[in-house]
């Protein structure tokens, strides 16, 4: 298994020409817009997604960089009868990807667009010229789709980048995990994020598995993420409480828009929305150490009790479990000390309804 090192060290950094930001545990999460094909095929929509994933507090916005001759074959899907997403298209599977291509003379725009604006890009590569062009552009990531991560020799070349990667691992069993962790680690990459994901578009909730999030951690002691297409952000907030530290959303600015990712992407006022709660979540899961915090500085006496006279005793006197009330709030002696007062001597008078404390007992 790759020899990674545990989140506590972890020092994979992002924002490297805007602001440094490490990714692991006490770190927030890193969050991927996914733009996809969603750009319908203008240059000028592409940056108004970039703005509008920066605008939601996004720290990355992503594309894909395929060419339908090099990622699928019409031949091949002709023979198949398609039950899923892609059965319900009105064209066939290669015209769909020619359809939605990010051109590749549109990267290094895109790229300088959203460094000027203040927010990463990267895209996924599914060809050998994509990823020469990861490693151009200088994304600081790569992510692996899911349906890449059994084409080993594809994986081998983005590794030896030696750029962080993030592997989505829907479909995929642990056993094909295992192959594709075994080639990323011959080259020695050790910069993995490994993303659970369930391939279908939209997922059903019931289908996302979160938990297995727990089982990469301790299987591949890696930094993990999720990569989600389910409705709303149950799925993703889940993953966050589970120690997810690299989310991705597919987004769109009009689920009505023709195209395959606009009817199951998330609107941009969801994704705000969205952001805002991780953040939210993010805080309220704190430290993994219990310490009483500044807001309960006067509850841990109000709400507590204290052991009390319940009688006007003179000093000298023998102080009996009938003498004795617990009550609120918890000044002087706590109540488990109640059978070692029991049976001491007053040095001095003492009120009914006042605390009793140590300084007062021979």
């Amino acid at each position: 298994m790759i020899q990674n090192v545990h989140h506590n060290s972890f020092t994979m950094k992002f924002n490297k020409n805007i602001d440094n930001m490490p990714i692991g545990e006490n770190h927030p999460s890193y969050i991927i817009a996914e733009i996809g094909a969603n750009f319908d095929g203008s240059l000028e929509t592409a940056k108004e997604y970039c703005l509008a994933a920066k605008n939601a507090g996004a720290n990355c916005a992503k594309f894909q960089s395929f060419k339908a001759e090099k990622i699928v074959s019409d031949e091949g899907f002709k023979l198949m009868d398609l039950k899923g997403v892609h059965g319900t298209w009105d064209q066939s599977i290669y015209d769909i990807f020619r359809k939605v291509e990010f051109p590749r003379e549109w990267h290094k725009p895109i790229s300088d667009y959203c460094n000027k604006i203040g927010i990463d890009f990267s895209t996924s590569p599914y060809d050998s010229e994509a990823i020469d062009l990861c490693v151009k552009l200088d994304v600081p990531f790569i992510k692996i789709g899911s349906g890449e991560i059994t084409w080993l020799e594809a994986i081998e070349k983005i590794a030896a980048t030696q750029k962080p990667i993030f592997l989505a691992t829907g479909d995929a069993t642990m056993s094909e995990i295992d192959d594709a962790i075994r080639t990323i680690e011959k080259t020695g990459n050790k910069n993995l994020v490994l993303m659970q994901c369930i391939t279908n578009y939209p997922s059903k909730i019931e289908s996302a598995n979160i938990n297995v999030i727990k089982t990469y951690e301790s299987a591949y002691n890696v930094i993990t993420g999720y990569s989600d297409h389910s409705p709303g952000d149950v799925v993703i907030l889940g993953s966050i409480a589970l120690g997810a530290k690299v989310i991705e959303k597919h987004v769109t600015l009009n689920n009505s828009n023709n195209g395959p990712d606009h009817p199951h992407s998330m609107d941009f006022n969801e994704f705000k929305i969205m952001i805002n709660k991780i953040r939210k979540l993010e805080s309220a899961l704190g430290s993994s150490r219990k310490f009483v915090v500044e807001e309960e500085s006067e509850t841990v006496f109000v709400q507590r009790r204290g052991l009390y006279i319940n009688k006007d005793l003179e000093g000298g006197s023998t102080i009996k479990e009938t003498d004795i009330d617990v009550l609120r709030p918890a000044l002087g002696i706590y109540p488990k000390y109640k059978d070692v007062v029991i049976g001491k001597t007053l040095k001095q008078d003492i009120k009914k309804n006042t605390p009793i404390y140590w300084d007062s007992l021979k």
